[in-house]
């Protein structure tokens, strides 16, 4: 059984990659599970299980393999028993409207007929704790080495890729070089671009997106370390996987090995990428944009680093998850 793709906007906003019966059945099941909602009021009043209360939002940062990622949830969510649903924003703005923060967070924290969830899509981080939320969502990311996610987007929109190869794409046409466009001063590849996995992390406040903003770096760490379940990067992506898997089994059980199959996993790559020249990478790394952008993906490897040796043992060149390594004891009262 396939699990249901919904899509969180106005119902004539839905992405190139539904097709239109994709979208009519999307809408229809929508209308169905809303419908039941409402008639069943007698089961709102039980509480769910605690292993079945479970959102995860994985608020994707473009060109960071995440399609990779979110496709080995969708493989998993009919055998795992959760549901995968896409959050499809408008022209892909990062940045919702006070008004669909407030109708985000309420769907998503009152949806019983979707939890155990998956949520995805590329938006900003948001705060549930601000809208009055007691259980909020656990949210994961991966991000990527600055200058290498911004040359697979600017091929990305000229070429598209694999996954998609019939798609037009934005940018199509346009044969210059990422090292061209560099040495040009073209907008595409200008250090103002490498500004978004920073503003990902660092949320819906204004200065977030005020490119270069010291604010909006720290805040984008002190979300990292208190805010987020686990961040991994795009280098090491099957070790991200293996972590969520032993963390989190209710959703990821038999994701490492599905990852490492290779069925599924690799089937979104850039086409015709090339790798920048030493000169073009030179002249980025000038920038403080770029100073930025890379403090913070050396934060974020640092941090996960430190989590998957604190997880993990090393065995003939493999990694193996560490069983549970503590336990209790000095229990009182004694029981009889």
């Amino acid at each position: 059984e396939d699990c249901l793709l919904v899509h969180l906007c106005n119902v004539n906003d839905f992405p190139p990659s539904v097709n239109l019966s994709e979208r009519a059945i999307a809408r229809h099941e929508v209308r169905e599970i809303e419908q039941r909602h409402s008639l069943d009021g007698t089961r709102q009043d039980i509480p769910l299980d605690e292993d079945e209360d479970i959102l995860i939002i994985y608020n994707r940062v473009p060109k960071t393999a995440s399609t990779s990622f979110t496709n080995i949830a969708y493989d998993l969510c009919a055998k795992n028993k959760y549901h995968v649903l896409h959050i499809n924003t408008t022209k892909n703005n990062p940045v919702m409207s006070l008004q669909d923060q407030m109708r985000f967070v309420r769907n998503v924290s009152s949806w019983r007929e979707m939890k155990p969830g998956f949520y995805h899509g590329h938006i900003s981080y948001l705060d549930f704790a601000k809208f009055g939320v007691k259980k909020k969502p656990i949210y994961i990311n991966v991000i990527r080495d600055p200058i290498e996610r911004l040359v697979s987007y600017y091929y990305f929109l000229r070429f598209g890729d694999d996954y998609r190869p019939g798609l037009r794409r934005r940018k199509q046409g346009d044969k210059k070089t990422f090292d061209e466009c560099v040495a040009a001063g073209g907008s595409d590849c200008a250090p103002e671009k490498l500004w978004l996995q920073i503003p990902f992390f660092c949320g819906h406040s204004s200065e977030c997106w005020n490119v270069g903003s010291r604010w909006a770096l720290d805040q984008a760490k002190y979300n990292l370390i208190n805010e987020y379940f686990l961040v991994g990067v795009t280098e090491e992506l099957e070790d991200f996987i293996m972590l969520l898997e032993a963390a989190l089994p209710r959703f990821f059980r038999g994701a490492t090995e599905l990852y490492r199959s290779g069925k599924k996993s690799h089937l979104r790559k850039t086409t015709e990428k090339k790798a920048p020249s030493k000169e073009t990478t030179a002249k980025l790394q000038q920038s403080d944009i770029w100073k930025m952008e890379n403090e913070f993906y050396e934060f974020a490897l640092e941090q996960f680093q430190f989590v998957r040796a604190h997880a993990v043992r090393e065995k003939d060149g493999e990694l193996y998850i560490l069983s549970q390594n503590f336990f209790y004891e000095k229990i009182y009262p004694k029981s009889n």
